[in-house]
């Protein structure tokens, strides 16, 4: 019997390409290969194409997403993205999968786009009773003054794209000279930007999978940062950062985050792995983010929390791939 052929799906058309392709690494790694024959496929604007066994690479057919190797049109079974960015974090591809009918590892195309607009997500959120912080949004054309940025919101702030990841374009402004020129390196990243109030306190993620058979929360995990914050720097770079899993929480407060956790991910409807990144304060943990298409290198957060959960990635990936096969 022929394995199943597996796509891991990387690169994109954002910023974070570079971040994406060491996840598609990372899952290869983890992958059972004596269960599927897992191949990499990578996007960019200009080209999709698969890479082979032979160390060649062949064109993806957008039609059907199918390739050739050897001669033959081969199908993929299922698809794993790992797109940090568009067009695998915010609903397109989602929705291009749907229309072909191949399924894949993350949420639906409507949940990716919400979380992936981090304003829309957490103020749909709110609205369950998720606690956020005070922020706004300006879209393209618009602006803010330095006085309604301190009416409303005060300072220190956190201004950063609307869409995107792995923090860039992201600024802390302490000080009324920093707004205008965040508000515009923010822009650069994309045409939403987010000015939210700064939360003192302790910043977590906590991972989480759901299928049929059972609901998994993961350890949840604290991060120290070296840097004024938990920036792009701090996240790819070891030294700038603690990551400690399990976090140095109560048990009270541990079980809150996991239930804040386990509710986000049904309020949305989720699929696959998500995380929720919260600062907590005093007894309060604040939704910072949910992120649907995590990281997934060796050292990134899943990994680190399943490892801790005393579980395997091999089997909580298998175990993704083969619920979503049944949706067939």
């Amino acid at each position: 019997m022929d394995k199943r052929k597996i796509a891991i799906v990387a690169g994109g058309y954002s910023s974070e390409f570079p971040v994406s392709l060491r996840s598609a690494q990372g899952l290869y790694s983890f992958m059972d290969k004596e269960r599927y024959d897992i191949h990499i496929v990578k996007l960019t604007h200009e080209e999709w194409w698969v890479e082979l066994a032979n160390g060649e690479t062949s064109e993806i057919d957008k039609n059907d997403f199918s390739f050739v190797e050897d001669d033959r049109i081969r199908h993929f079974d299922f698809v794993y993205i790992t797109i940090h960015g568009t067009p695998g974090e915010d609903g397109r591809l989602q929705g291009y999968f749907d229309m072909i009918g191949l399924p894949y590892s993350t949420c639906n195309a409507l949940v990716s786009a919400m979380t992936f607009n981090k304003y829309v997500c957490n103020r749909y959120l709110h609205a369950f009773g998720i606690p956020i912080a005070r922020s706004v949004v300006l879209r393209s054309g618009q602006s803010i003054s330095n006085q309604e940025v301190i009416e409303q919101i005060g300072l220190p702030c956190f201004i950063k794209p609307n869409v995107g990841g792995s923090s860039c374009g992201t600024t802390k402004v302490k000080n009324e000279e920093e707004i205008q020129p965040a508000i515009k390196k923010a822009f650069e990243e994309g045409d939403e930007v987010i000015v939210e109030a700064f939360m003192s306190g302790t910043e977590v993620t906590c991972g989480c999978y759901k299928t049929r058979e059972r609901s998994v929360v993961l350890p949840v995990t604290e991060v120290v940062s070296k840097n004024e914050f938990f920036d792009y720097e701090a996240k790819y770079t070891s030294s700038k950062v603690r990551e400690i899993t399990p976090a140095r929480l109560s048990e009270e407060m541990t079980a809150k985050v996991q239930e804040r956790t386990s509710s986000i991910y049904d309020i949305l409807g989720c699929k696959g792995i998500i995380r929720a990144d919260y600062i907590i304060v005093g007894e309060e943990p604040y939704l910072l983010e949910v992120n649907t298409t995590p990281g997934m290198t060796e050292t990134s957060f899943i990994p680190q929390q399943v490892k801790v959960a005393g579980m395997a990635m091999k089997d909580v990936l298998t175990e993704i791939i083969e619920n979503e096969m049944l949706r067939k």
